[in-house]
């Protein structure tokens, strides 16, 4: 008969090996509490609270409960905020998807220097933001933009990409669209190489060549990396900020501006923090909505 009373020697050892887990735990664990966790509560509290530059000198914040949700909402820019959010998200998830989808499939066939083409795609994603916007609101620019200048060639008057209010936000989406084609391409493209040759060689026996084939194989086998390019994509796109701030700062007339651009303004620019974080909030709940179904998503196919 087997004893299941746990000896002193079994039980130290058993300790002596939890310790030895949470030892190696802990230096994560402390990494999350500092730089995540700290900053969502202090962010959170800042919302309920009446926090601007006199509380640096003061020290005082006084508890304000929902006010400042409330005036985050009711004010007259966060419904122009929100929907240009919903633009600017839906066009470069489409525009990027789109192309990057587009572009893998083509770098998937074998051809000369389809290496050096690869790399050579990649170089929006190596470069800082403020450099990118830099160099498209220079190509933007009305008057001396090469774009315009372009489109001078072929009788197409100049078009005031960055300064109006119709094609302003047009003119953000496309330079994010550009920006985000490489993450695209490159995670699509990974997908690509898991799908054996051998079953486009099988489904060439039958008839079934380019578009027939990516209807019947490629897409069926892609959609699971598809669904996790696309949440991923929207999370990351509904927090893009610098690209914006360094094209158009939000304008003109408040033409480009989001719920991240209208978060950092009232924070940064206006000093109203409690605001800013309310804001800030509300677009941290979106992001986590999407981020729950990426989890499922994942989750999913591991069980698959």
């Amino acid at each position: 008969m087997t004893s299941t009373t746990e000896t002193p020697a079994r039980r130290a050892m058993r300790l002596k090996e939890e310790l030895a887990k949470w030892t190696f735990l802990a230096p994560a664990l402390l990494f999350l509490v500092l730089f995540f966790g700290y900053p969502i509560v202090k962010n959170v509290m800042m919302s309920v609270q009446e926090y601007t530059t006199r509380t640096f000198y003061t020290g005082e914040a006084p508890w304000v409960g929902f006010d400042n949700y409330i005036a985050v909402v009711s004010s007259s820019v966060f419904g122009t905020a929100m929907l240009n959010t919903l633009l600017f998200t839906v066009g470069s998830i489409a525009g990027q998807f789109t192309i990057g989808l587009a572009l893998a499939v083509f770098f998937k066939k074998r051809f000369p220097l389809n290496g050096v083409m690869r790399s050579l795609m990649l170089l929006p994603w190596l470069l800082p933001m403020i450099v990118s916007s830099a160099i498209w609101k220079w190509m933007l620019d009305k008057d001396s933009g090469i774009i315009n200048e372009i489109l001078g060639v072929v009788g197409v008057d100049a078009v005031p990409w960055l300064t109006s209010t119709n094609v302003a936000l047009a003119a953000v989406v496309i330079v994010n669209i550009w920006l985000g084609i490489p993450f695209n391409m490159t995670i699509l493209y990974s997908g690509l190489q898991d799908i054996p040759d051998e079953l486009y060689e099988a489904a060439a026996l039958d008839g079934a060549v380019g578009w027939r084939a990516f209807r019947s194989i490629t897409w069926p086998l892609l959609r699971p990396v598809v669904s996790v390019v696309l949440i991923l994509g929207v999370v990351y796109t509904l927090k893009v900020l610098d690209i914006i701030l360094g094209l158009t700062d939000g304008g003109p007339a408040n033409a480009t501006v989001t719920l991240a651009t209208q978060s950092y303004k009232l924070s940064f620019a206006n000093f109203e923090f409690g605001q800013g974080a309310a804001l800030g909030n509300i677009l941290v709940i979106i992001s986590l909505v999407f981020a729950v179904v990426y989890l499922r998503v994942s989750h999913a196919e591991k069980e698959d």
